[in-house]
């Protein structure tokens, strides 16, 4: 049987199993089993299994349940509310700026735990009735909360860089570097567009009525208590990485233990709190490494079969510029995206695609970013825009989902603007690993 064949029943299994409501991590690993069988016989289990071995010996993926640990504490420690008051508080009475301030927060609560689920409902909990309540336009304060909350997947310690990393052999330092000027690049989109809206029509972003927002800037200044702690713990975690201190994986150790001491000195650690912590950590790992022993199954034997090579022939043997081929690439990813989750993009387009873009001369960790903002459009597009799904189990009942999926468009917009930049000026995801 043609590799050309084997793709195709392949794509068509994984469709149909889908369909009938089977989930991708057992879709994924169902027809991988198959396919080795049928391939190899009983032997073909062999192939299966040491192409999870060899993925799961990889160290960098400890720094995730650490990670994800440090945002399930942080978000039981009440930081996130406070640093959403105290930034408020400090924009006074500037117009649009709550929806400004919920920016500023996503990028500093992205910075401390590199997840979109929990920052999307945190947000949701305490930003969104803000501005529902100040009479901010409800499609705007939807979008800009879904969109900035995405900003997990793009700065560090961002958990997508860190399973790229791993998966293409590039340097998960190198790929938080990279990500910085991105993230920021996106976040002063979001801000741009909303205080252009609010120019344009004021009764879109009324200023915020709180006594302490009417203050002095010399008084107001005095409010920013609520920053020291998440700025001590995004030090100790990303200046331990650049500072040579410590790899990645020892880093997010510091985190987790960072996040306990922060909530102890809060006053806000509790046995309950740890515990509820830990299940949640554990749940989310779980589903995470289901999905990756799923697609890396896959992927190792159709790679065994001659997949990864055929596919990869195609990319590099079309007649178009290099850049044309990375395009392709990003669409094939958008399109996964509508139906994928996107651990499993990762492990089933990156064993492809990362040994092309080096063929064709492009550097991996500036197409790491590429991917990374590609998940981001990921995450707010429509039918499964996952980011739209956290806020809708923490919106108030009257916000449905079609009106979260219309409010995320013009701010897909942007994160495209901002993909097309990147992969235009490439130099704003490099310069910073370039130091």
């Amino acid at each position: 049987m043609g590799i050309e064949l084997i793709t195709l029943l392949i794509v068509v299994a994984l469709f149909a199993l889908m369909a009938i409501g089977v989930p991708l991590g057992a879709s994924t690993l169902l027809i991988s089993v198959s396919a080795a069988y049928l391939a190899y016989g009983t032997n073909g289990f062999i192939h299966v299994t040491s192409a999870v071995t060899k993925v799961m010996d990889k160290q960098a993926l400890i720094a995730v349940p650490f990670f994800v640990f440090m945002a399930n504490i942080m978000e039981r420690s009440g930081v996130a509310r406070e640093l959403f008051n105290s930034m408020a508080i400090l924009g006074g009475q500037m117009r649009g700026g709550v929806a400004v301030q919920t920016c500023l927060v996503s990028v500093v609560l992205a910075a401390m735990s590199g997840i979109v689920g929990g920052e999307i409902v945190l947000l949701g909990l305490i930003a969104l009735p803000q501005m529902f309540r100040l009479g901010y336009d409800r499609k705007l304060s939807i979008g800009v909360l879904c969109a900035s909350g995405s900003l997990a997947t793009l700065i560090p310690p961002s958990v997508v860089l860190i399973v790229y990393g791993a998966e293409a052999g590039v340097s998960v330092k190198d790929l938080f570097t990279g990500g910085i000027l991105p993230g920021v690049l996106l976040a002063s989109l979001y801000i741009a567009y909303v205080l252009f809206r609010v120019r344009m029509n004021p009764a879109m972003g009324p200023v915020y009525d709180a006594p302490e927002a009417q203050l002095p800037f010399s008084q107001r200044i005095t409010h920013l208590k609520g920053l020291i702690l998440p700025f001590l713990l995004i030090f100790g975690v990303l200046g331990s990485i650049y500072g040579g201190i410590a790899t990645v994986t020892e880093s997010a150790a510091i985190g987790a233990v960072g996040s306990l001491i922060v909530a102890a000195a809060r006053r806000e650690l509790t046995i309950k709190g740890i515990r509820e912590a830990l299940w949640a950590t554990t749940i989310t790992t779980g589903s995470i490494l289901w999905l990756i022993i799923g697609a890396v199954s896959l992927v190792g034997i159709y790679n065994i079969l001659g997949g990864t090579r055929f596919l990869g022939g195609i990319l590099t043997g079309m007649e178009v510029a290099p850049i044309v081929v990375i395009i392709v690439m990003m669409l094939i990813i958008f399109f996964l995206g509508t139906f994928m989750e996107w651990i499993a993009i990762v492990f089933i387009t990156v064993p492809v695609f990362a040994p092309v873009v080096v063929q064709l001369g492009y550097d991996p960790v500036w197409f790491g970013i590429l991917f990374a903002m590609n998940i981001q459009i990921y995450m707010l597009s429509p039918p499964f825009g996952p980011a739209c799904f956290y806020l809708k189990s923490v919106a108030p009942k009257d916000v449905t989902l079609q009106e979260i999926f219309a409010a995320v468009l013009p701010f897909i917009a942007l994160q495209i603007i901002g993909l097309a930049l990147v992969m235009t000026f490439p130099q704003i995801a490099l310069w910073l690993p370039g130091l």
